[in-house]
């Protein structure tokens, strides 16, 4: 298994099979907290070897520096399957996140498990906006 793409955004899509990715960021600038981030996306690409066939489950959580979850983690039931002739087979997944809640400033991490193992992490900073006080 690697992971291919694992990224919060601004937007991203599935169009059968072709993933659109915009807006790619790691930092969400406020001017005081708590903070809301209306919308964005987490996307996810895992390309799969032929023997990891089967059905696999996948979680993504939002944590803060403390492991205290911002939201509920978002599981999803994934089938691996390859096509005929292939020896590997990636899939793709999109979830979108309404009304991101941030409590204070500083380093949030986005965790990526499969099959209950973390296997990828990225960073989210809060960072204070230029001219705020």
């Amino acid at each position: 298994m690697t992971i291919e793409i694992f990224t919060l955004c601004d937007f991203a899509a599935d169009y059968g099979g072709k993933l659109t990715v915009a807006g790619s960021f790691d930092s969400i600038f406020a001017r005081q907290v708590p903070a809301t981030h209306p919308h964005c996306c987490l996307a996810v690409k895992i390309r799969f070897q032929k023997f990891e066939e089967g059905q696999r489950q996948l979680r993504l959580a939002i944590v803060d520096d403390d492991g205290k979850a911002l939201l509920p983690p978002i599981e999803i039931a994934l089938q691996v399957q390859m096509p005929p002739d292939a020896d590997s087979n990636a899939i793709q997944v999109v979830a979108n996140i309404a009304g991101l809640k941030l409590e204070q400033f500083g380093e949030y991490s986005i965790d990526l498990a499969l099959d209950g193992r973390h296997v990828a992490s990225v960073p989210l900073y809060v960072r204070r906006a230029p001219g705020a006080n």
